[in-house]
């Protein structure tokens, strides 16, 4: 059917629609005070920390962090895509769903209907391949690889390995029978079309490892060369379904083998996920030819408090490690956990867990180095830490990086190490002025504008890494953050408040938060009867969705009373914000400034502005009666 859903049929949907219902007819709820509770359906758990609340319309598991409307629980519950739910859910409560053109670009529908062709497709690409194993007169080659890998068929057949047989044409023919079909090849990356309009297939002569999203989709494939073409090892290109930055392999194996994850390692290769998962260690991934990104690392926490980084040892592995460590930073809220194992050097997962067994790997990963304890060795290397110069350098390397950490106690923690590492105290550490952006890692050489070596073997494809931001704006943001947060969860909590302040103020802020929180204001003055569901529902699926997913589910950080005082308290201090910055950027300026240098007027300037910002201190921390 053409065209898009309408969001106003979305969130008259979700108006009509009770989520206890919903949730009770798969998952049986039990009545606690105001809200309903069960174990929760997306991880293992003795105790019920799956809470449903009638009210608000939305649940959250205080175990896994799951949580959404109702149309989002019936997405994940039956695995679902969007407009599927949204027809269950319709159809459950008696209505039929309209759809609209799309506007200012392709029909949504349109776009939905190429990908679930994209999809389809890519299944039949993995049972061609897979056939091909079994099947064709060269298929001996591929299997005594694998053999040799020490791979059985029980696990090539789990991880759905498959052969791409030498030639130009095999899959060409094999499923390019139509014109439409031939088109699909061509958008998936299977085929290739060289400068003379001339198409040939991608995967020529290796075994194939179809890559799988966390529905458990095909979504593209990686292929390892059996004869002498370069390169060894090779990914689909990027594609509608396909985003090698956000994906990792062996991530719908793992789920599937683990009704609950509490730790994932992140490998460098298919064949390391494939030889631990048949040594029995189920809980290996691997990046796709790019470094670990916050993308990533998110998707990971959201299913496991711990990650492990296991990299050579040599100085590749060091680098690799260190951005990783990079990117895990902003991660690290408090529950948290990021490790390192470094492997000797010549020897990876794959050859250490053949050759010592998989009590020995474990043993290993149990020992692996915690992140703070690689970030100190890391900045301090080639440091004297035992002169005073030295510990001075390395408060100057490592705050930049510590300044990442979103506020908790860990944050304060790694602050507190610091201090001890470099003899001062904590609040002198804590007034440091931020520093310049993070350096490259220790022992790295390429300049800031290129793109450093990543890992994931030889001809392995890379991606220039992102730019980093200013860490100035990153503090100012990071400043303002919690603050955006709490006046978020308030609203979620109860609407109706947003009508009580201007929205304005805060276009002069940066950041995420407070752009979302901004969103929030702006959506609610123009829909005011918007509840915490259809709030859920207009930012599903995506980073700022889940944020308010875990926001909303903080219900007991509420007050019980004084809501709206505290609400306009909140915002009222943002509203200030901006104008406290620049008076803290004036004054910053002028005391860095040679003091015998400054005229008179300066002087008296400087001591005006003191005086302002002492003012505009006391006022931001003074009490409301």
């Amino acid at each position: 059917m053409a065209g898009r859903i309408p969001q106003a049929f979305l969130d008259d949907l979700l108006e009509r629609v009770d989520i206890v219902e919903v949730i009770d007819r798969r998952v049986k709820l039990r009545k606690s005070g105001k809200n309903y509770t069960a174990r929760c359906p997306f991880h293992e758990e003795k105790t019920p920390s799956f809470s449903v609340n009638p009210d608000k319309q939305f649940y959250y598991c205080f175990g896994c962090g799951a949580g959404g409307n109702a149309l989002g629980f019936l997405m994940d519950y039956e695995n679902l895509d969007f407009p599927r739910a949204v027809e269950a859910l319709a159809s459950s409560a008696g209505l039929q769903v309209p759809r609209e053109p799309g506007r200012g670009g392709p029909d949504n529908a349109e776009q939905e209907h190429s990908n679930k062709a994209l999809y389809a497709l890519m299944e039949q690409v993995a049972t061609f391949y897979r056939q091909q194993l079994r099947q064709h007169p060269q298929a001996g080659r591929a299997v005594q690889y694998l053999k040799q890998r020490g791979l059985t068929g029980a696990i090539a057949r789990q991880f759905d390995l498959g052969f791409a047989p030498p030639g130009w044409d095999n899959l060409h023919k094999a499923l390019g029978t139509t014109p439409a079909q031939m088109a699909l090849l061509k958008d998936s990356g299977m085929l290739v079309e060289n400068e003379s309009g001339k198409l040939y297939d991608r995967f020529r002569d290796r075994v194939v490892f179809p890559i799988r999203d966390q529905r458990g989709r095909v979504v593209a494939f990686g292929g390892r060369v059996l004869g002498d073409d370069k390169p060894k090892y090779l990914n689909s290109p990027e594609t509608a379904i396909f985003h090698k930055g956000r994906e990792l392999y062996g991530l719908f194996q793992a789920r599937q083998a683990n009704r609950k994850l509490d730790r994932l390692l992140v490998v460098e290769g298919y064949m390391d996920v494939i030889a631990l998962a048949q040594h029995g260690i189920s809980n290996a991934t691997a990046t796709l030819g790019t470094a670990t990104s916050k993308t990533h690392l998110e998707r990971i926490y959201r299913l496991c408090p711990e990650v492990v980084f296991c990299f050579d040892g040599d100085e590749a592995g060091r680098k690799a490690a260190f951005r990783a460590m990079e990117a895990a930073l902003p991660c690290m809220e408090d529950g948290r956990q990021a490790r390192f194992l470094f492997l000797p050097e010549g020897e990876d997962p794959d050859t250490m867990v053949r050759s010592g067994g998989a009590g020995h790997f474990q043993a290993l990963v149990a020992d692996a180095m915690p992140l703070e304890e690689f970030l100190f060795e890391s900045v301090a290397r080639d440091l004297d830490t035992s002169s005073m110069d030295g510990k001075a350098r390395l408060s100057k390397l490592a705050l930049p990086f510590l300044r990442q950490l979103p506020e908790g106690v860990y944050r304060q923690l790694m602050f507190q190490a610091l201090a001890q590492r470099t003899g001062l105290d904590l609040a002198s550490l804590m007034q440091l002025e931020p520093g310049p952006p993070p350096a490259p890692a220790p022992g790295t050489s390429y300049h800031p504008d290129e793109p450093p070596d990543y890992p994931g073997g030889e001809g392995a494809e890379r991606t220039p890494p992102q730019p980093r931001r200013r860490e100035a704006s990153r503090t100012r943001t990071d400043g303002y953050s919690n603050m955006a947060q709490a006046a978020i969860a308030l609203l979620l909590h109860q609407p109706a408040i947003a009508n009580l302040v201007d929205p304005a103020p805060l276009a002069e802020l940066d950041g995420d938060d407070v752009g979302l929180l901004r969103e929030l204001l702006i959506l609610l003055r123009r829909r005011p009867e918007s509840n915490t569901a259809m709030l859920l529902g207009h930012w599903y699926g995506t980073p700022e969705g889940e944020l308010l997913s875990r926001l909303a589910g903080q219900e007991r950080l509420i007050p019980a009373a004084g809501i709206e005082q505290q609400f306009v308290d909140t915002m009222s201090v943002l509203a200030r914000a901006p104008h406290h910055s620049k008076l803290a950027a004036q004054v910053d300026k002028l005391k860095h400034t040679n003091y015998a240098e400054v005229s008179e007027l300066e002087k008296q300037r400087l001591r005006e502005l003191l005086q302002e910002k002492q003012r505009r201190d006391a006022e931001g921390h003074k009490p409301r009666s």
